[in-house]
């Protein structure tokens, strides 16, 4: 297989990405495609859909070896159940995939047609290896079981960040910024209210600590180039 495309979005660091698609909603990325696959015709008709499929890779997250279990975060890291009940990154093959709304397709500009989407769960770079619509007469299941997700809320901060804090972010940004760290960024296993966390969003290095259920903005300063 070959890279068709890569998702360019805020989205810079392997810590904070949201663990699914479709959580972050107010999250914008761009889907551009390589010039091999850079066609107008390649997409035509696709701006009849809302939703896609992005299928891609973790190309951060790849081992030499895998293992059957894992701990996912959705336990508390604290259980172990087999890769193949999870959406782990660390897999024998890294293959992702997310279901994505397609907000427009761009033409006529630098790079294009590229397709702008929002919620997706990408780190910035991300190769995409294919691209599908979204099919709700057929990719919906009203009688879906979740399984050992079922009767775990997904777990939200209250988020305490002064204007001061976040002047220096763009305004169309800070309510993103804002979700994303509602969605709690740490690892699942990560408890100590004195540890102060850091990670690059849309070129920004944002540092937080959390204590109980209130994460706290410590500073949200530009990065140098």
């Amino acid at each position: 297989m070959e890279k068709i495309a890569f998702i360019s979005s805020d989205l810079k660091d392997k810590f904070g990405i949201p663990r699914q698609s479709g959580i972050l909603t107010e999250s914008l990325a761009r889907v551009i495609f390589t010039p091999e696959y850079r066609r107008e015709e390649a997409v035509r008709g696709l701006d009849g859909f809302s939703h896609i499929w992005l299928i891609w890779e973790f190309s951060e997250t790849k081992r030499e070896t895998w293992r059957p279990t894992v701990r996912p975060p959705r336990l508390g890291g604290n259980r172990r159940v087999g890769v193949f009940a999870t959406r782990s990154p660390y897999r024998p093959n890294p293959i992702g995939l997310s279901s994505v709304r397609l907000l427009r397709i761009e033409r006529g500009v630098k790079d294009g047609p590229v397709l702008v989407v929002s919620g997706a769960d990408l780190l910035d770079g991300t190769p995409i290896y294919d691209i599908k619509p979204y099919l709700p007469e057929f990719d919906v299941h009203t009688d879906a079981v979740g399984g050992f997700t079922e009767g775990i809320p997904e777990k939200r901060l209250i988020v305490d960040a002064d204007d001061g804090v976040l002047s220096s972010v763009q305004a169309d940004k800070r309510e993103e910024l804002t979700r994303l760290l509602s969605c709690d960024p740490r690892p699942s296993y990560h408890d100590d209210p004195e540890r102060v966390y850091g990670f690059d969003f849309a070129g920004f290095e944002v540092k937080f600590r959390v204590e109980n259920d209130v994460l706290t903005v410590l500073s949200a300063a530009k990065k140098e180039i």
